[in-house]
């Protein structure tokens, strides 16, 4: 069983890499929103409720894909601090004889606007169909927060940071 987990700023292209991985393999693909937005039918993602919901979800799902006889799973989200998380999904997987790859994919804040409204992830993201309001979170999010890791900061040895500029899907 393998566990790849996509991490990296907004519209950096984790889904995009995820379907690509999926495509080409037998792993499934889960990427955050698939939660998020099941979830915002019916609460705020960032009311308690639905960070609950989204966060059960999430778990149950890692569960049963972690003792099933799925060759592997691509997990693709955003990732802001919680490698706490990380480690417990990771040590979910690890526990049953899973590998775990870390890729963390990187591009700069101009080349991430333009893949904020491109039409894949505006068709698998309801909640990014609004492309001003979700440009407007990109950007006080890079603002805000340092959204990749530093050179040498992860060392797990089954991680690889990719910058994707220019690389199509």
């Amino acid at each position: 069983m393998k566990l790849i987990i996509l991490f990296g700023p907004q519209a950096v292209g984790k889904m995009t890499v995820g379907q690509c991985l999926a495509a080409k393999t037998d792993l499934k693909l889960f990427h955050n929103h698939m939660s998020i937005d099941f979830v915002s039918q019916f609460f705020d993602y960032g009311t308690p409720s639905g960070k609950r919901l989204v966060s059960m979800i999430r778990r149950e799902i890692f569960e049963e894909v972690s003792k099933s006889d799925l060759e592997g799973y691509v997990w693709a989200f955003d990732l802001q601090s919680d490698w706490d998380y990380i480690e417990e999904i990771s040590s979910l997987f690890e526990s049953r004889g899973g590998t775990v790859y870390l890729v963390e994919l990187e591009a700069d804040l101009e080349e991430r606007k333009k893949r904020n409204s491109t039409e894949n992830r505006l068709i698998h993201k309801p909640t990014k169909r609004n492309v001003k309001w979700s440009e407007e979170e990109l950007v006080k999010t890079y603002e805000k927060h340092r959204l990749n890791s530093l050179p040498e900061e992860i060392t797990k040895q089954n991680y690889l940071r990719i910058n994707n500029i220019g690389v199509g899907s």
